[in-house]
């Protein structure tokens, strides 16, 4: 097999190229997080932080950061015209009231049925990092989800069934990855792209079960 996998910001640009005008979008802690910075030209995104922002826009240039400015992950960010800050309490009311329209997450494991397990390995020592993602996963109109196909082992994220702690049922809409991006649905695993030089069989071998 021979093929060049998607950069962390070709992925975020492949995620960024799905979004459409008017759209409320949650960016989770890590990856996600530079999806703001591949925004499609010409259409308004607005994205949301659940430290209570509203209208964030990209990272700032290295030396203009500003750390009272800081998105969840505590990462500098920016305001664009007309962002606004609040309170955490009404930021988790937004993300629970169904105001989101998308929220972009990462993944320990997807089930092709849409589980999601992104707060715990399960290990004894690990810990525990489940933030506001259930809140997210379940309130969001749309949960997509932006991670590495492979595990640093070569085992797939993408599994027939989730063996680590579920953060949701049925919640995950999309899957994308460095390799390919994926639809779940009640059936199973619809595959809507894959990178150049990468055969269906050969994304089938390290998936290990059929794609619909």
């Amino acid at each position: 097999m021979t093929t060049l996998k998607r950069s962390k910001d070709q992925l975020a640009q492949r995620v960024a190229q799905d979004m459409f005008d008017g759209a409320y979008v949650n960016l989770g802690i890590g990856m996600p997080t530079l999806v703001a910075n591949h925004l499609p030209d010409g259409i308004e995104i607005i994205l949301q932080s659940e430290n209570g922002l509203l209208g964030m826009g990209p990272a700032p240039p290295q030396g203009e950061e500003d750390f009272d400015l800081i998105n969840a992950g505590k990462q500098a960010v920016t305001l664009l015209p007309g962002g606004a800050y609040f309170h955490h309490a009404d930021s988790f009311a937004m993300m629970r009231g169904g105001h989101l329209d998308i929220c972009v997450l990462g993944a320990f494991q997807v089930s092709v049925h849409g589980d999601l397990a992104n707060w715990s390995t399960g290990e004894p020592h690990a810990i525990p990092a489940v933030g506001g993602a259930m809140d997210l996963a379940l309130g969001a109109k749309q949960t997509w989800v932006m991670m590495d196909l492979l595990t640093k082992q070569g085992v797939s994220k993408v599994v027939q069934a989730c063996t680590y702690p579920l953060t949701g049922i049925a919640c995950v809409k999309r899957i994308y990855t460095d390799l390919a991006s994926f639809e779940c649905t009640p059936d199973g695993l619809v595959l809507i792209d894959m990178v150049d030089g990468l055969t269906r069989g050969e994304l089938e071998s390290l998936l290990k079960f059929k794609l619909l």
